[in-house]
């Protein structure tokens, strides 16, 4: 074990919250039918996720299939790196993303499948892609660490991971505290959601659906935002929300956020067009989608 296993422990951690969320989200999206009308829903999660900023991370540099340099293999890889969040920050404070997952899902600390499913992850909490890895001479799963050793253990066998590759720039054009990421069979993609908590953010609580995520499932919101100012602070979790939904093309209703004296939606087009702006010092850290 090494000083630096706290870091490989948070990912693990966070895996965890991941897992769980899935489970709650789980009965609810079984049912779920895509909202048809201006509405309000209750009993609504509410999550945040953000650019996971490789400065983070503690792995070596390593090549990368569709970026230029290196970059650290566990933000790369890793569960709370740009394989599972889908976006991150780069050293160089540049914005890239996950093109092509590669083949194969993801693996727990023992390197055996995580599979994802209604009622949490099957296998355990998943740390790493299935494969870009290293396995010890006892079958356990590692890395090298960017100033020398190994995070779990010294590696004997290296795991490949074929077809992954990564791109420059952001995945999809979000906007910080104004997209959201949802499940579309209960809230439509570019549906207006207003959130009465974010009302002195950005959007003024109005968010556009524009995301989907592996644990948004069912009644469950994931608020597109900034990377924190440091990893322990994580992103805010909300439960038991009553939001508004209107879908595209709908109008606020009788009874609507308007009426009780929040904001108005945006009017025009449901989808964002301004591009996230990374921050000239990458902070922040990976968050379950």
């Amino acid at each position: 074990m090494t000083r630096r296993r706290p870091t490989f422990l948070l990912a693990v951690l966070l895996a965890s919250a991941f897992a769980l969320a899935s489970a709650v989200g789980g009965t609810a999206a079984a049912t779920a039918k895509p909202i048809a009308k201006a509405a309000w829903l209750n009993a609504v999660e509410v999550t945040e996720y953000y650019p996971a900023p490789e400065s983070w991370f503690v792995g070596k540099k390593v090549a990368a299939p569709g970026i230029p340099g290196k970059h650290r293999i566990d933000w790369l890889y890793s569960a709370t790196g740009l394989s599972m969040e889908g976006d991150g920050i780069g050293l160089d404070g540049q914005l890239y993303h996950i093109d092509a997952l590669g083949d194969g899902g993801w693996v727990n600390a023992a390197a055996h499948p995580s599979v994802a499913g209604s009622s949490g992850w099957k296998g355990g909490s998943p740390v790493w892609r299935a494969g870009a890895y290293y396995l010890t001479k006892s079958k356990q799963l590692t890395f090298p660490l960017d100033g020398g050793g190994w995070s779990d253990g010294a590696g004997a066998k290296y795991v490949p991971l074929p077809g992954v590759s990564f791109a420059s720039g952001p995945s999809k054009p979000l906007s910080y505290y104004q997209s959201i990421a949802v499940d579309p069979s209960m809230i439509p993609l570019g549906s207006r959601v207003y959130v009465a908590a974010y009302r002195n953010t950005a959007g003024h609580g109005w968010f556009t659906a524009a995301d989907t995520g592996g644990a948004i499932i069912g009644r469950h919101i994931d608020v597109y935002r900034p990377p924190p100012a440091t990893p322990d602070i994580g992103g805010q979790l909300l439960m038991d929300q009553r939001i508004y939904v209107v879908p595209p093309g709908k109008s606020v209703g009788k009874g609507g956020p308007s009426a009780s004296g929040a904001t108005a939606p945006p009017s025009g087009a449901a989808s964002p067009s301004t591009k996230p702006t990374a921050p000239s010092t990458p902070t922040g850290g990976a968050a379950a989608p």
